[in-house]
């Protein structure tokens, strides 16, 4: 009776963990990339002659072999734009800063893309927990049972190495820049919170006029595949998040 009860736990955990690897395997099995950002921006339509930009790609992250900047100037290109490094002739500016690029899960992602502009980022991927409960049972019924639990669970952890639900993602704050025209008056009042330590925060404030009008946004780009490796997510991310800056132009 003891043996036929650690041959049925057994078995189940091998079914239960067999199905839901493969499941996720087959679910999970092409590559979906997405890119969100977090608020609209609009900039007045100009003549063709005025389309001159300054772009500026900062990567603070540590995948600093991204090549974000060209992919991006490529693409405002493409829409007519021609790029300056003279920031003084400008009509437009394009400032970005990659602040996370490599391993994430949707829950960061999303919690990164709600925050918007300037937010801070979560620590990390929170892990998934699981417990195994053995009831009342007792003597060598529950010895047994606490067996079949155990062995399930190393055939769960031999079976989630081969079968991973993995994501990637770069999050990118972005400020657009629109220089105004010499009859407008643009007001500027700016807050910024900086925590400082377990002390407390430090509040600065400034306001001024200013000759550029400034908006800005968060994008979010996401690759999920099972077993998806960053070499293969990393240009299709990067694609994403260049055509979604080049589509405000």
């Amino acid at each position: 009776m003891d043996l036929r009860i650690t041959i049925i736990a057994s078995t189940a955990a091998l079914m239960l963990t067999g199905c839901a690897a493969t499941s996720t395997s087959i679910a999970k099995r092409n590559l979906d990339v997405q890119t969100k950002m977090s608020d609209t921006i609009f900039i007045d339509p100009v003549r063709r002659s005025s389309r001159l930009i300054y772009i500026e790609v900062r990567n603070t992250s540590d995948k600093q072999d991204l090549e974000i900047e060209n992919a991006v100037r490529s693409k405002i290109a493409d829409h007519g734009y021609r790029v300056t490094t003279d920031p003084g002739e400008a009509r437009f500016m394009l400032q970005a800063n990659v602040l996370q690029a490599g391993k994430s899960s949707k829950t960061a992602a999303d919690e990164a893309y709600e925050g918007g502009f300037g937010s801070v980022l979560a620590g990390g991927a929170a892990g998934a927990a699981a417990g195994w409960g053995l009831g009342q049972a007792g003597g060598n019924d529950g010895l047994l049972i606490a067996g079949g639990a155990l062995l399930g669970a190393g055939i769960s952890s031999v079976a989630d190495a081969f079968v991973q639900d993995v994501t990637y993602s770069i999050i990118t704050d972005i400020q657009v820049s629109e220089r105004a025209a010499a009859d407008e008056y643009v007001s500027q009042d700016e807050q910024l919170e900086v925590p400082r330590g377990e002390s407390g925060r430090i509040n600065q404030y400034s306001s001024g006029t200013s000759e550029w009008k400034r908006y800005r946004s968060r994008v979010v780009s996401t690759a999920n595949q099972v077993n998806l490796d960053w070499p293969d997510a990393a240009p299709q991310l990067v694609e994403g998040l260049s055509r979604s800056i080049a589509g405000i132009f």
